[in-house]
This record gives C-alpha cells, structure tokens and sequence, in this order.
C-alpha cells in the first residue's frame, strides 16, 4: 500500500457510526483497523483518511499532548469546524447515488464551480455533505479546464 504524503486524521465520537456512514453510505473502503483503540484507515480512489475514536472532549493537557491525546481544544459538535476535506472522485453520480439510497441530506446541492489557477480556470462538479462528527465533505468531480478571461 503507498501512502499519501497527506492524510487527515478524524476524531470521532462513535467509531462505529462513522465507520457506517463512510463504508455503508459512502463508497470508502477499510483498509486497516485496530479495533482494540477505536482506529481505522479508509481509502476511496486515491483518496485516504485515518479515523479514531476520541476518549475524551476536553481540551488535552501539555503532558497528555505528548503522549500523544492531539485535543488542542475541547471537542464539541460540530467536530470540523474550520476546515472541509476536498474529495475528488470519478463518479459524483455515484456519491449522490449512495447518499440518496440512505436519505442522507446533503449541505450543498450539486453545483458547477470554476476556480482560477493563473490563466486558466478549473472546473468542478461537486457536494457538500456533513459526517455524523460534523466534518464537512465536498466530493467533487472534474470538469476540465479553460481559458480564464
């Protein structure tokens, strides 16, 4: 297995209610887990992304930070709070598709987008959905490139 340069890691309240959403609703695959501390290692195309069970909310203390409790606030509903995670997917059909089939609502309804990078745009499909933590998803797919004007 490689290993992405970047991997986001998500703390969750319930492991196994995050584990439903991205492998039962979403199309995410495990590809490890270690069961015994709440953890697991997903991957959806080259896409990857660690969960783990959080053991408590309250901010962690220096010396718990070194041994490795990474809570540098309390944790309160919504968890992601600040930040998205950008999915590019081959099918956004396919997302929209599973989330449909399970009545998840999504944050975003599906919209074109087209992002300037120098002279040329970047265009994207995509969705914004919330996990069961809070965090905000946007599964996009890509629409090509053109000029910019």
């Amino acid at each position: 297995m490689t290993y992405n340069d970047l991997i986001p890691e998500l703390g969750v309240l319930d492991i196994e209610a995050s584990l439903r959403f991205y492998t039962q609703t979403l199309p995410f695959k495990i590809e490890y887990q270690r069961q015994d501390v709440g953890f697991a290692f997903l991957s959806l195309g080259n896409s990857q992304l660690m969960l783990e069970q959080v053991s408590a909310t309250d901010a962690a203390t220096d010396e718990e930070l070194r041994a490795g409790a990474w809570r540098t606030g309390a944790l309160e509903y919504p968890l992601g709070r600040g930040m998205n995670l950008e999915i590019r997917v081959e099918s956004l059909d396919q997302i929209l598709l599973a989330l449909a089939n399970a009545n998840y609502p999504l944050k975003m309804q599906p919209r074109e987008a087209w992002y300037r990078r120098e002279t040329i745009l970047i265009g994207q499909r995509q969705i914004l959905v919330m996990d069961p933590d809070g965090y905000l998803l946007r599964f996009h797919e890509v629409l090509g490139e053109r000029p910019a004007d």
